[in-house]
């Protein structure tokens, strides 16, 4: 099993140790943020591949990390002799007795470890090229990679051999599987578990004689007449269109596999895409110690993920698994536990969850998990009223939506809002409450959220005033009956028949709210819920 891997001066990681877990590891992060950057580096160590295809010959300047390329070009052009960038990744892996063999201290953390090490770094050969290369100082604008050697080593120091490799890797991602040599290839395997020898005799006579009796059809014999008139001039033997039987299995070939009596490439998307994982797991699997899954959510139902992600586990049994996703579906389902959060600052995990919160989110299955976690900042709100009331009080204070500002206003049903708090506090995740007081604010909000206000980036607000325990009492008593009536367009003369309309229509008074073009007076609890996000 992987232990950690170690980047250095690769795609975005200019220098990082990252440790994993025995069996599933869930990475998540925003786009760009090198989740698949993380899986084709574990790949590539293990395998000394990059798309299919050798990496020494598809190394370049591009692999190598934007901010050091731009620091030796800049040294370059001020007269320095900087020695080109090493881009180097090292898989680090358990110490089992069946790995000595790759155990030794010729790594970068110089740690005596078996593991492997793939390298790119000046090759000696190219010394004097190099330095012809650095008399033209204007001239150079990136690193040259044309004088680089690529080594792959295990940490014992002898260069791998892909024959005896000890630790084996497969990188499944549908969006790079051509589906035919996937459909093929399990059409195979069924065929051989499941045809008898004579059954197969069977097939393979039964084919024989339709392309037989495809020449022997009145139309085509006339087509064929056709065309050998037409080709005198060509040969003088006669041409003719007939389907080839010269394979001893041409059936196996030409047969093609039906979904619901569908050609497989006509299926959905989504089907497509989970057969294919499912296809290159089954292909796999069982040469491989280390699974690494791209995205296996694409265009999948949650009902179809569900069902996916239980047979990418169960198939993975006694492997390791590397899933990289954006779907809180796939996070929830597989356990916040084994979450890696990759972002600018680094690499997080979530850790040390009270009792229940995980099992919370595992039943919340489809819950947006992954907005608290790559929100810059977040506002957890009791309902979808609260959430459109305060998106406009934002509005009116900042001029702008807060998801314009990287923060994410979420709807947690209340009583929920401490487990969303649970998985902010590993993350530190800046996080305002917006509570409703409940006509008890000492004991229904400060009480229960007492141990949560002691971290430094939570913030609990609500309203001090219990004769206004909820938001449509509280914007009521902010802005007046006659304010009111004209946000909702109503005429009502008598506050609390007007209270009760908005409480029996809190989503419609929200969206008014929202929608009003004129200034609103906002209750004091939201002013300073916006407050709270710039501290």
């Amino acid at each position: 099993m992987i232990a950690k891997l170690v980047l250095k001066n690769f795609r975005r990681f200019e220098n990082v140790v990252i440790e994993f877990q025995d069996g599933l590891n869930v990475i998540v992060g925003d786009n760009e943020a090198g989740k698949t950057t993380l899986l084709e580096a574990i790949n590539l160590a293990l395998t000394k591949r990059w798309n299919g295809k050798f990496f020494d010959s598809e190394f370049s300047h591009h692999f190598i990390t934007a901010s050091v390329v731009d620091q030796y070009v800049e040294g370059v052009k001020v007269g320095e002799a900087p020695r080109p960038p090493e881009v180097l990744v090292e898989v680090y892996l358990k110490d089992a007795g069946d790995l000595s063999n790759l155990k030794g201290t010729n790594n970068s953390l110089l740690e005596n470890a078996p593991g492997y090490r793939l390298s790119a770094t000046l090759d000696p050969d190219f010394a004097e090229d190099y330095e012809a290369f650095l008399d033209e100082p204007d001239e150079v604008s990136t690193v040259p990679t044309e004088f680089y050697k690529v080594e792959w080593t295990a940490f014992n120091g002898q260069p791998v051999n892909v024959r005896t490799l000890q630790v084996r890797s497969s990188l499944i991602d549908a969006s790079r599987i051509r589906l035919s040599s996937g459909t093929d290839y399990h059409l195979q395997k069924i065929l051989s578990e499941t045809l008898t020898p004579k059954q197969r005799a069977q097939l393979a006579r039964k084919y024989r004689l339709n392309q037989e009796q495809f020449k022997t059809d009145e139309a085509i014999q006339k087509v064929n007449e056709a065309i050998t008139a037409a080709s005198g001039t060509l040969s003088h033997k006669s041409l003719t269109l007939e389907i080839d039987t010269s394979g001893a299995n041409g059936w196996e070939s030409s047969l093609s596999p039906h979904l619901d009596k569908l050609p497989f490439h006509f299926s959905g998307s989504g089907e497509q895409n989970r057969l294919k994982i499912l296809l290159a797991l089954s292909r796999t699997v069982s040469q491989s110690n280390v699974i690494l899954v791209e995205e296996p959510e694409n265009h999948l139902s949650f009902p179809h993920l569900a069902g996916l992600i239980e047979q990418v586990d169960s198939q993975s049994e006694g492997r390791q698994v590397f899933i990289a996703t954006h779907s809180s579906f796939v996070v929830n389902k597989l356990g916040l536990g084994r979450l890696m959060l990759l972002s600018e600052s680094g690499i997080g995990r979530i850790v040390d969850l009270p009792a229940g919160t995980q099992d919370y989110f595992k039943k919340l299955a489809g819950y947006d998990t992954l907005r608290l976690v790559l929100a810059s900042k977040v506002v957890l709100v009791e309902g979808p009223s609260d959430d459109l009331i305060f998106q406009r009080a934002y509005l009116d204070r900042k001029q702008c939506l807060p998801l314009e500002n990287g923060i994410d206003v979420i709807s947690v049903r209340g009583l929920s809002a401490t487990r969303f708090l649970d998985l902010a506090i590993p993350l530190q995740r800046h996080s305002v409450v917006l509570a409703d007081n409940d006509g008890d604010y000492v004991n229904k909000v400060d009480a229960r959220y007492k141990l949560y206000a002691e971290h430094s980036f939570i913030a609990i607000v609500r309203s001090d005033d219990d004769s206004r325990p909820s938001l449509e009492q509280q914007l009521l008593g902010a802005c007046g009956l006659d304010a009111v009536n004209s946000i909702l367009e109503k005429q009502y003369v008598d506050e609390k028949k007007l209270l009760n309309y908005m409480l029996a229509n809190k989503t419609d008074v929200a969206l008014k709210f929202f929608e009003y073009p004129g200034s609103i007076v906002w209750p004091a609890y939201l002013e300073e819920a916006i407050d709270a996000l710039e501290q």
